[in-house]
């Protein structure tokens, strides 16, 4: 099980569904919104950086976006990890798993060396916050002992949350780890019931796990 972790879009529908409830903020907003979507970086960067002047979070973490895709004529990683821990100050989930992905990409590193233990700390942070990717991202971590002490149980627990957030793949991987004890004491039962819960959401080989476990007694 191999993780390839992407770089978090900007937060445009996040933004648009918050600006009402942030007075005074909405027309700049939407026009750093309107500005990013016409393909006008420069423009949307000029005005979120008059948003972030004002520490508001959802601007910090657009900007950073904006230096960590290269979206900028001169990005700069630390810039854009020093507004995504503001955004994370200010209780914004979306910046802590960013962060998250900026350490385990090795974003910090001229020579991209991942920093598992912090990309884990920040993953932790945001899964105990409700974020599913993250708790996709530290279940991960656990069941392969990426940067962590390899546990299975932790591995389960945060599938677990993932799983009934709605991640395919973790309801696939937890019903795995219930057929074989993984983690926790085997349950057939439950195994059936998360492989029919996958199926119904798409996955493509839970069919044939479910009709498997359907023939034992």
């Amino acid at each position: 099980m191999k993780r390839t972790p992407a770089l978090s879009p900007l937060l445009l529908a996040l933004c648009l569904g918050l600006m009402a409830a942030t007075p005074g903020h909405a027309d700049p907003m939407a026009q750093a919104l309107a500005a990013y979507e016409a393909g006008d970086s420069k423009t949307a960067a000029r005005l979120f950086q008059g948003l972030s002047a004002r520490q508001l979070p959802l601007a910090d973490y657009n900007l950073a976006m904006l230096h960590l895709r290269a979206e900028l004529p001169r990005p700069e990683p630390r810039k854009a990890r020093l507004l995504l821990e503001r955004a994370a100050a200010h209780g914004l989930v979306r910046a802590e798993l960013a962060l998250g992905q900026f350490y385990e990409m090795g974003l910090q590193s001229s020579a991209g060396k991942s920093d598992l233990q912090q990309a884990n700390r920040w993953y932790a942070r945001a899964a105990e916050h409700g974020s599913i990717d993250a708790q996709v991202a530290l279940a991960t971590a656990f069941y392969l002992g990426r940067g962590v002490a390899k546990d299975e149980a932790q591995a389960a627990q945060w599938f677990r949350a993932a799983a009934n957030g709605g991640d395919v793949g973790a309801q696939y991987l937890l019903a795995s780890m219930y057929e074989t004890g993984l983690g926790q004491a085997p349950d057939l039962r439950l195994a059936r019931y998360w492989y029919g819960i996958a199926a119904s959401n798409g996955d493509e080989a839970a069919p044939f796990k479910l009709q498997e476990l359907e023939t034992r007694p």
